[in-house]
């Protein structure tokens, strides 16, 4: 039976509250661990426990943790920023998972942006990537705060094909290992030539799938949680 662990993280001033889910049968074992990462707004890691069960049954360690200002980690969103989620997300790493071990990074909508960035980081320690209606972002827009919805962030990725010359996609189109696109059937954020774009990057290196939820639209996390056929489908997706 899966063991669930709370854990907190502190990282620049902030406190982050995750959970580790332990296979059953682990022993000492350093299998790749699963590290799930929520999407903006009101994601939090409470909807991908589910998922982190799931995957934790087929033997992998598991990691899922709110980033700060959201769930219960401290913080405040409107001070966070692209690059803050890619350094928290390292720093969880680098605390809690042995420094050769592999990894398996599953992100939803915001967070395609922080997978592609930990693919670039982590190099060949990254054997599968599950990317979840992933939204990708201008180049300038990776050290912004995120602000209130007004200031420069929202702005700039309001503009127009801004996220076209996302360093996201040059790093999806290096990454050489599993990699599964997961797409709702309705995604009324995420442009559609966005999700072209990543899926065209995927295509050009990695062991590429992708996985349609016709019924499901862009909180494809909550449709997770509440749909155990598609999270087993997801997860054999992504383990390949």
């Amino acid at each position: 039976m899966t063991e669930l662990i709370p854990f907190t993280h502190d990282h620049d001033g902030e406190r982050l509250s995750g959970v580790e889910a332990v296979p059953a049968g682990a022993d000492g074992a350093r299998p790749a661990t699963a590290v799930l990462l929520h999407g903006a707004g009101h994601g939090s890691k409470e909807r991908l426990l589910p998922l982190l069960e799931e995957f934790a049954a087929r033997g992998l360690r598991g990691l899922a943790f709110d980033f700060s200002g959201h769930g219960d980690s401290t913080g405040e969103q409107r001070g966070l920023s692209l690059r803050g989620r890619f350094e928290q997300a390292v720093s969880v790493v680098g605390a809690r998972v042995p420094a050769d071990g592999p990894l398996v990074v599953v992100g939803f909508s915001m967070s395609g942006q922080t997978v592609a960035d930990l693919a670039g980081h982590f190099g060949s320690r990254v054997v599968a990537l599950g990317l979840c209606a992933p939204a990708v972002y201008a180049a300038a827009a990776w050290s912004l705060p995120f602000g209130t919805g007004d200031g420069p962030f929202s702005t700039l990725i309001r503009t127009p094909g801004s996220w076209r010359d996302s360093p996201a996609l040059d790093a999806l189109r290096r990454y050489t290992g599993r990699a599964v696109l997961a797409v709702p059937g309705t995604d009324e954020v995420i442009p559609p030539e966005v999700t072209g774009a990543v899926a065209a990057a995927l295509t050009e290196g990695a062991d590429f799938a992708r996985l349609d939820l016709p019924d499901a639209g862009h909180q494809v996390g909550l449709w997770l949680q509440q749909h155990a056929a598609d999270r087993r489908r997801f997860v054999d997706a992504v383990l390949g």
